[in-house]
């Protein structure tokens, strides 16, 4: 009668065998094979192991493996230095002067655990999240900000420009002393809410649905003045966790010259200086992102009499613009953002101005819309499409009133 090994009494996980390179042949508890050695460790990287946090936790773990393979690394390299002394002792003629092996016995201790240092790679890979970043949630591809900014947003040159840089800037510094504040100001349709998507579809993986990205829409989310104190608990908390999960965070506000002041106030002490750190890993990243049509007038006036004096639209300037912005925006008595914290104490480093948009830009968001639903255009479509909004001022018809907003919608009007 046949008996049967210690480790044949025990089901296999799932029924299979431990893997390529790695069966668990049956023998006595001396002859550990080095899967068994590595089994301990791979225990401890999997979902639900103690220590383990997963992709939403606030330690990714894929940085504690790239740490594990390093020392395995160093290991195997110490172990290929002390197999070539023993083996220059054994056999002298393979080996030059310098005491190296020049050609290793076949089966190569180094060489195999460098393949089971590859196949815990890859079993690793095979159910987390592998990217040298560290948070496979950011991506940061600036290459394609900077595309999409240049292709996809019409005739904000300044916009284009001032947010790809500082972005840039702000994620690429070791150290940021605060949190990003960028306030984007302009009429409606002239682009704001598109770069802000534009940012986070090249910031972060999932764009817009991000772990790491939140955003809040003043009428929406803090409609109730009475409710303030309680919006402020709730607004710091889903700030803080969302830190939390993500040393890279996005906070967009929209329509934000209707935010409470009290809630203006509690956002300070999250873009605030913050004393430095000596590790950059430990340095949080943190863009607040602000759009609102507050100063959009100044705006308008300002480049229809630079239009008017000849100065062509492109050569425009942020200098020019500035300061009649800043003060309009601090001055004005419909919005208690200006006199908040946050411009006072200057808190929002940069103020972006958008444009307002003229007849050849809704004809460039018209062909942009008909190729994003894959429908064939003519360019009497495009012109009938830009005859169709409103342009002022009445005796110039130079801007669209509401930008290239609700382009896409009219579309289907014009469809046979």
């Amino acid at each position: 009668m046949r008996r049967r090994s210690p480790a044949a009494r025990w089901p296999q996980a799932g029924g299979r065998s431990g893997g390529a390179g790695c069966a668990m042949s049956p023998g006595p508890p001396r002859r550990l094979g080095p899967c068994r050695l590595l089994l301990p460790l791979l225990l401890l990287l999997l979902p639900g192991a103690p220590g383990h946090r997963g992709a939403a936790g606030q330690d990714a773990p894929w940085p504690a493996f790239q740490n594990l393979k390093e020392r395995l690394k160093a290991a195997g390299a110490v172990s290929r230095r002390y197999w070539e002394l023993v083996s220059c002792q054994v056999w002298p003629t393979d080996c030059d002067e310098d005491g190296k092996a020049a050609e290793p016995l076949g089966w190569k201790l180094p060489l195999l655990g460098k393949q089971y240092l590859e196949i815990l790679t890859m079993w690793y890979c095979s159910f987390q999240d592998c990217c040298d970043s560290g948070d496979c949630r950011v991506s940061n591809n600036f290459t394609g900000l900077k595309s999409d900014l240049q292709v996809q947003l019409h005739g904000q040159h300044l916009a284009q420009e001032l947010i790809l840089r500082v972005v840039r800037n702000y994620i690429e510094t070791p150290r940021p002393p605060k949190a990003l504040g960028l306030s984007l100001h302009g009429w409606s349709g002239t682009g704001k809410s598109f770069v802000a998507r534009l940012l986070a579809e090249n910031l972060y993986r999932d764009g817009l649905r991000s772990d790491c990205v939140r955003v809040f829409i003043a009428t929406f989310h803090f409609p109730h003045p009475k409710y303030v104190e309680l919006y402020k608990e709730q607004l710091a908390r889903q700030i803080r966790e969302t830190q939390q999960r993500c040393r890279q965070t996005l906070f967009l506000f929209d329509e934000a010259e209707k935010l409470h002041p009290g809630l203006l106030e509690a956002l300070g002490s999250h873009m605030e200086h913050r004393a430095p750190s000596d590790d950059p890993a430990d340095a949080p990243r943190a863009i607040f992102l602000f759009l609102s049509n507050l100063g959009g007038n100044v705006i308008n006036e300002v480049v229809l009499n630079l239009l008017k004096s000849g100065q062509p639209r492109e050569e425009i300037t942020l200098e020019q613009l500035a300061p009649r912005l800043q003060a309009e925006i601090s001055e004005s008595t419909d919005s208690g953002f200006g006199h908040s914290r946050l411009v006072q104490e200057k808190l929002i480093d940069f103020f972006v101005p958008f444009l307002p948009l003229e007849y050849r830009h809704v004809k460039l968001c018209a062909r942009d819309a008909f190729r994003s639903q894959e429908l064939p255009y003519t360019e009497e479509a495009l012109e009938e499409m830009a005859r169709t909004m409103v342009y002022v001022p009445k005796e110039e018809r130079l801007f669209s009133s509401q930008g290239c907003k609700s382009i896409a919608q009219r579309i289907h009007y014009l469809l046979p």
